[in-house]
């Protein structure tokens, strides 16, 4: 999977030093009830389509943008469900990352399903009773995205600063 052109730059100066990147998750569903599923290229796990920021991006835009090109589905983020960080990421070549994710909620307004293989394995439409195995997170952000929660979910360890 080939990083963004902005980050390879950075990679060049910091090497495989951690680096703090913002990412943005789109969770579509249809009218059908159903939620569209990207099988990853990088690690094979099942989840709704996502990536890293462009710089300057706004993180609704980059979450319609990630959706199209990781499935072809051209979808209208709807209401932000959620703003979580990954745990600390260490890709088979070294680099290590974490990344802000920031989650929303969207509705396929057109386009076709494909797959993109660069990025992913398999893409679809499921029910949400005949998900593919994938992590308790993801699962979680689609679970918000049905939930009609309007508000969105934060962690907040309590950490005050004077």
């Amino acid at each position: 999977m080939a990083i963004p052109a902005f980050l390879a730059d950075l990679r060049s100066v910091v090497g495989s030093r951690m680096l703090w990147l913002s990412a943005v998750v789109a969770v579509v569903l249809d009218d059908d009830g159903r939620v569209l599923l990207v099988q990853r290229v990088d690690d094979g796990c099942w989840a709704p389509p996502g990536g890293i920021l462009d710089p300057g991006e706004q993180p609704a835009d980059g979450a319609a943008r990630e959706c199209l090109e990781e499935t072809g589905v051209v979808a209208v983020p709807e209401q932000l469900l959620a703003v979580t960080v990954s745990p600390e990421i260490t890709y088979p070549n070294g680099d290590l990352t974490q990344y802000l994710e920031v989650v929303f909620r969207c509705r396929p307004t057109g386009g076709e399903v494909r797959l993109d293989e660069d990025e992913t394995l398999a893409v679809g439409w499921y029910a949400l009773d005949a998900l593919p195995p994938m992590g308790e997170k993801e699962l979680g952000w689609i679970h918000r995205a049905v939930s009609g929660h309007p508000e969105a979910a934060f962690q907040w360890n309590g950490a005050v600063r004077p």
